[in-house]
């Protein structure tokens, strides 16, 4: 038997909101398809040195109720950084709030805009502690 990962799929109520996020992630769109019949989109978004690895945003045209409130039984996406401290300035600085902090300058972590969990890891070895991340508390869950 053999198996190959495809991709992760997410349900977003807002596909430009959704895809500014992930853009800020350093995500760019791979693919697209759109179904006027089903009235659906799926845009596929991936790292550019990754396109084999996408993350697939499902956007239905009418709206989503059978999207759950918290989204915790998903799990996280987990993407790798090359300078943690930078991409959560980065983030933060969009108003993304980050949820775990780098304290350790290994892990952190955020919350997209349809409240899936994003895991962000420092590539090597973790970076020295910093402020003013060392001292930054958790903010809601994550």
């Amino acid at each position: 038997m053999t198996i190959r990962y495809l991709h992760t799929m997410v349900r977003v109520l807002d596909l430009e909101t959704s895809m500014a996020f992930y853009g800020l992630l350093g995500l760019v769109e791979i693919k697209r398809y759109t179904n006027e019949k089903g009235r659906f989109t799926l845009v596929y978004l991936a790292a550019p040195e990754q396109p084999e690895c996408p993350v697939e945003l499902t956007y239905n045209w009418d709206g989503d109720t059978g999207l759950p409130s918290d989204s915790r039984h998903f799990g996280h996406l987990a993407y790798e950084v090359d300078d943690i401290y930078a991409t959560c300035a980065h983030l933060a600085a969009h108003g993304v709030v980050i949820n775990r902090p780098p304290r350790d300058g290994h892990m952190a972590f955020v919350r997209s805009p349809d409240n899936i969990s994003i895991e962000l890891l420092q590539k090597g070895e973790a970076l020295p502690a910093a402020e003013p991340w060392a001292s930054m508390g958790n903010t809601g869950h994550w």
